[in-house]
């Protein structure tokens, strides 16, 4: 048994087989998933995991050399944007369009459904290297 880290062996391994430029995206409850694209889904109950536990779960474990966000996020879900900022400091941000960030998860590796109940709660995380 893995003595600390990511203990969600799914998780774990898709964090495992990234590429520099590869992308996760950790979404909220109602975030759809593409066909094609694996889900993890940790939720268990509305609101458990949050998405920022997940968020901070994942970045310990992940190289991330810059991060997407839907840019409804800034009107419509503040506090959880403020704290997303907070978890991710200095790592560069880009903002689309809902609906562009629905096309762009598509790409993802994986998306990691949380329990996460407020809007917008999703983002794009792409993969750096620690070299």
């Amino acid at each position: 048994m893995k003595k600390k880290g990511m203990l969600n062996s799914e998780i774990s391994k898709v964090l495992s087989d990234l590429g520099h430029t590869d992308q996760i995206v950790i979404a909220d409850a109602g975030l759809p998933v593409p066909e094609g694209v694996t889900k993890i889904d940790v939720a268990l109950t509305p609101g458990t995991p949050s998405f920022l536990d997940v968020l901070k779960a994942v970045k310990a474990d992940m190289v991330i050399e810059g991060v997407t966000l839907a840019r409804e996020i800034k009107v419509d879900n503040t506090e959880n944007h403020k704290q997303i900022q907070e978890v991710i400091n200095d790592i560069p941000i880009t903002y689309v369009t809902h609906e562009q960030f629905k096309a762009l998860s598509k790409q993802a590796k994986a998306i990691i459904r949380t329990g996460e109940i407020t809007p917008y709660a999703n983002c794009i995380l792409q993969s750096g290297v620690f070299f």
